[in-house]
C-alpha cells in the first residue's frame, strides 16, 4: 500500500493506493495554525480500518515552504559571506544581519587568503546580541574546498538552532545562487520543522512501519529526516506533485500542456515528448534565484477563489485571493461562485453566489447567467494566453528535460491535461480557449496527492578532482580526499557512482537499488610551461525523477470532508466534456 498526502495552502488531499489503484481519497481544509490536526484528519480518513502494517510508502508534498517565503513567514537569518576578491557582495546581503568576512579560496580550491578570527568573533557577538538563531555561511568557491566554511562554523558559539553551509547544497558553481539558496534554506527551517514534526508525531502515534518521504521540486523524493537539513529542496514541492500526478493519471508520449487549477493559482507546466521540462540552472522564487533543481512550472494568479471585480468597465480576475467563495462565506465573488451560478457545481450557499455574480453583471449591464459564463470564458482565455507566452519563451532557447537537452526541439502541444478540483468543470471552456483536446482525468481533484504517493527518490551529486593537487571533492556529501596523480576519468566515474549509491542509501533507503546514471563528465589537461601538470575532472551523476505506474481504470471510495459550514458537494462531479 502507498499513501500520499499533499498539504496545500487551502486544502490537504490524501490518497491510499493498493494494487496499482487509488482505493480511497479525501480532501479537507488546511489549518495553517495546526499542521498536526490537518495531517491527522486527512490520514485518519484514508487509513480508517486499514492494517497499517501493510503500508510500504508514505510520501508527502507541501507548499509550506513556498507559502512561507511568499507571505514573509520566515525566520530572520544571519548571513556570513566570504566572497573573496573581484566580487561586490552588496547585492547578496539578503540576511537580517550580514557580515562580509576576509579570506578566500580560489577556483581550484586553494586557500589564497586566511580567515580573520577577530572578524568572526565580532560577528558572533552581534548575532547573539540581535537574537538571531538561524545562520547561513557561504564561501565563493566552497564547493572546491569547504575548509573555510567549516572553520567559520567551528569558531562560532554553539548557541544557534540552524546553520546552513553553502557547499552542502549543490556541487554546481554560481555564488549568488548559492548565497540565496543558503539564505532561504535557513529562513524556512523553523516552519518546515513544525510540519515535519507533525508528520513524525502522527507516524509515531499510528505506529506506521515506514519512514515518511517528502517530494522535492525536481519531482523526486527524499526521506523526511534528511529533508530537515535541506528544507529548501521542498520549495515548489506542490507544483512538482501536480506534474508527477498528471504523468501518473494521463501518461503521454506527446508534447503536452499540464494545468493544475487550484484555489489561488493555476500552475502551468509542459511535457516534451511525454517528459517533464526542467529548470537547468535552478528555480527563482520571490525574486531569489537559487540552485534548487526543479521541474519547470509557472504560477498564474488565476484560481477558483480569485477575486472578481469590475475595473475601468472591464472584468478583472485575480491575481489576489481574499478567502473562499461567497457561497462558502467569503468576502468577494469568485470563479467558484460563477460555476455555482451556472449549475455546474452544487456547493454552499447558492443564493449568495448568485447575488455576487448578479452585482458584477449589473455593473457591466448583462444578465447574471451571461456574467457567470463570461467569467469562466475569460478565465480560460487568460490561462491560454499566458501558456502561449510561456511556450514562446521556451521555444526561443534549448529545451531542457529531466533526461537531456533538446537543442533543436520546438514544443508543439497536442493536448492539455488539466487537474485540480475544478478540472472537469472547466474542460469545455479550456478546449475552446486552447483549440486543443483537453483531458480531465477522473481523479484530477487529488492528482497532487497521487503524484506524491507514486514518486520515487531522486538525488544528484558532483565529483571534482584536481590531480595536480591530488584532491577529490564531492561537496554535497562533504567529501574531500586524496587521489594519485594518475587518477582517471573512469576512476572518477566509479567513485561518483559509489558516493551516489551511499547518498541514496542514506537519504532514501527504500530506493537503494534504483538505476544510477552519469549525466555529465569532463576531463581536460592542465599545463604548466610546456608540460601537462595534471588533469581537472568533473563528473555529475543522478537518479532521475520517475513515477510508479498506476492502473487508471479503478473505482475509488471518495471521503471528502466539506469546509465548515458548507453544504456537502456531490460525490462525483459531472464531466461536462
Amino acid at each position: 500500500m502507498f499513501v500520499g498526502l499533499d498539504m496545500g495552502g487551502t486544502h490537504t488531499d490524501a490518497v491510499l493506493i493498493d494494487g496499482g489503484q487509488v482505493q480511497r481519497h479525501c480532501k479537507i481544509p488546511t489549518n495553517q495554525e495546526d499542521y498536526l490536526h490537518t495531517v491527522t484528519r486527512a490520514l485518519d480518513a484514508v487509513l480508517k480500518g486499514i492494517d497499517t502494517g501493510n503500508i510500504q510508502l508514505l510520501n508527502l508534498s507541501t507548499t509550506v515552504c513556498t507559502n512561507a517565503i511568499v507571505t514573509g513567514r520566515i525566520s530572520p537569518v544571519g548571513l556570513l559571506l566570504e566572497p573573496g576578491p573581484g566580487l561586490n557582495p552588496a547585492e547578496l546581503t539578503c540576511g537580517t544581519q550580514n557580515f562580509i568576512l576576509a579570506g578566500a579560496i580560489d577556483h581550484r580550491g586553494r586557500p589564497t587568503a586566511p580567515l580573520v578570527t577577530t572578524e568572526i568573533a565580532a560577528a558572533d557577538a552581534k548575532l547573539q546580541q540581535g537574537g538571531l538563531r538561524h545562520l547561513a555561511i557561504v564561501g565563493k568557491f566552497s564547493t572546491r574546498n569547504p575548509e573555510h566554511e567549516l572553520q567559520i562554523q567551528q569558531a562560532l558559539s554553539p548557541a544557534y538552532d540552524f546553520i546552513t553551509l553553502g557547499h552542502r547544497l549543490s556541487g554546481r558553481l554560481n555564488y549568488p545562487r548559492r548565497v540565496f539558496s543558503a539564505y532561504l534554506n535557513s529562513a524556512v527551517a523553523s516552519i518546515y520543522g513544525t510540519f515535519a514534526r507533525a508528520i513524525n508525531t502522527y507516524a509515531g502515534k499510528r505506529g506506521l512501519p515506514v519512514q515518511p518521504d517528502i517530494l522535492k521540486a525536481d519531482g523526486g523524493t527524499l526521506s523526511l529526516a534528511a529533508s530537515r537539513s535541506l528544507p529548501v529542496e521542498t520549495i515548489l514541492s506542490g507544483p512538482s506533485a501536480s506534474i508527477m500526478g498528471a504523468l501518473a493519471l494521463a501518461p503521454s508520449s506527446q508534447d503536452t500542456i499540464i494545468l493544475d487549477i487550484g484555489g489561488t493559482t493555476t500552475d502551468i507546466a509542459f511535457l516534451a515528448d511525454g517528459i517533464p521540462l526542467f529548470e537547468p540552472r535552478g528555480i527563482n522564487l520571490a525574486g531569489y534565484p537559487t540552485l534548487v533543481r526543479a521541474l519547470y512550472s509557472h504560477s498564474l494568479g488565476r484560481g477558483g477563489d480569485s477575486c472578481l471585480r469590475v475595473q475601468d468597465g472591464r472584468l478583472a480576475i485575480g491575481p489576489d485571493r481574499s478567502g473562499p467563495a461567497l457561497a462558502l462565506g467569503g468576502p468577494a465573488p469568485t470563479p467558484t461562485d460563477a460555476l455555482i451560478t451556472l449549475g455546474r457545481l452544487d456547493l454552499g450557499d447558492q443564493e449568495a453566489a448568485r447575488q455576487g455574480i448578479a452585482r458584477l453583471g449589473d455593473e457591466l449591464g448583462i444578465s447574471t447567467e451571461k456574467m457567470a459564463a463570461a467569467i469562466i470564458k475569460q478565465m480560460a482565455a487568460e490561462i491560454a494566453a499566458q501558456t502561449r507566452i510561456l511556450l514562446d519563451r521556451i521555444n526561443s532557447r534549448p529545451v531542457y528535460t529531466v533526461r537531456e537537452v533538446l537543442e533543436n526541439k520546438k514544443l508543439q502541444p497536442a493536448q492539455v491535461v488539466v487537474i485540480g478540483a475544478p478540472a472537469p468543470l472547466l474542460k469545455d471552456d479550456l478546449e475552446a480557449a486552447f483549440g486543443l483536446p483537453v483531458l480531465a482525468p477522473e481523479l484530477a481533484g487529488v492528482a497532487n496527492a497521487i503524484g506524491a504517493a507514486l514518486s520515487q527518490p531522486t538525488t544528484e551529486l558532483t565529483l571534482q578532482a584536481d590531480t595536480q593537487q591530488g584532491v577529490l571533492s564531492i561537496p554535497e556529501e562533504g567529501i574531500r580526499e586524496k587521489v594519485p596523480r594518475g587518477f582517471t576519468l573512469e576512476q572518477a566515474r566509479q567513485r561518483a557512482l559509489q558516493a551516489l549509491q551511499e547518498r541514496l542509501q542514506r537519504l532514501a533507503p527504500a530506493a537503494a537499488g534504483a538505476e544510477l546514471e552519469v549525466v555529465e563528465e569532463q576531463s581536460f589537461n592542465m599545463v604548466a610551461g610546456f608540460y601537462t601538470s595534471g588533469r581537472n575532472i568533473r563528473v555529475k551523476v543522478q537518479v532521475k525523477p520517475r513515477v510508479t505506474a498506476l492502473d487508471t481504470g479503478n473505482r475509488t471510495q471518495f471521503l471528502e470532508e466539506p469546509p465548515m459550514g458548507a453544504t456537502p458537494p456531490p460525490r462525483r462531479y459531472k464531466n461536462t466534456g
